[in-house]
């Protein structure tokens, strides 16, 4: 049986990311049909935009590939498209956060943020496929000759920690939002208590 590389979820995770790409599009259609948003979708679709494929998939390619891959002497076509996919990863945080804001807009009744609401929805849908393909065909295979064996292995484990530690990042960072919304005071912490699990 040959061994799972640690690509290998990362091309698995875009998938789904893809699947929910689809979904948005299908959305987009209904909203340009209609002329009405569904702001309960659009918080699903950031939802799974940020905590998915930003946080957890982009995170495991910045925090654990790409992090090793500096330690090594890229071809300078390697060393590009690493670059490029850390500015294209930033793009679209920037355009989710753009999302949020012309939906928070259109719910408080502006109902012109329509118009950038869609305007960012086909930015996604038109960015997510190119960028797959970049990292799925021009990077991720080429980039495993610079790891050995035991680095592969290495990698592939530190990816899998990583995504067990996920959900508690997420709801950490939830419940210190609500605390310093509600300004109720947060208990003083080991910061690195994830790290820890």
């Amino acid at each position: 049986m040959k061994k799972l590389l640690p690509i290998g979820p990362l091309m698995i995770e875009h998938r789904l990311i893809e699947r929910m790409i689809k979904i948005i599009e299908h959305e987009l259609k209904e909203i340009k049909t209609q002329q009405t948003v569904n702001p309960i979708f659009i918080d699903q679709a950031v939802d799974f935009i940020r905590t998915y494929a930003d946080q957890t998939h982009h995170g495991k390619e910045e925090d654990i590939l790409f992090r090793e891959l500096k330690k090594k002497d890229l071809t300078e076509e390697h060393q590009q498209t690493m670059d490029e996919l850390i500015e294209e990863h930033v793009f679209a945080r920037n355009t989710t956060g753009d999302l949020v804001e012309a939906k928070n807009t259109y719910t408080y009744g502006d109902k012109n943020a329509i118009d950038t609401i869609i305007k960012k929805m086909e930015i996604l849908i038109d960015f997510y496929p190119q960028h797959i393909d970049k990292e799925d065909n021009h990077f991720f295979i080429p980039v495993m000759d610079y790891f050995s064996d035991e680095e592969k292995e290495n990698l592939l484990q530190e990816g899998q920690v990583f995504d067990r530690r996920m959900i508690h990042r997420k709801y950490d960072d939830l419940v210190k939002e609500f605390e310093k919304e509600k300004e109720i005071a947060q208990p003083k912490q080991d910061s690195d208590w994830i790290k820890r699990m």
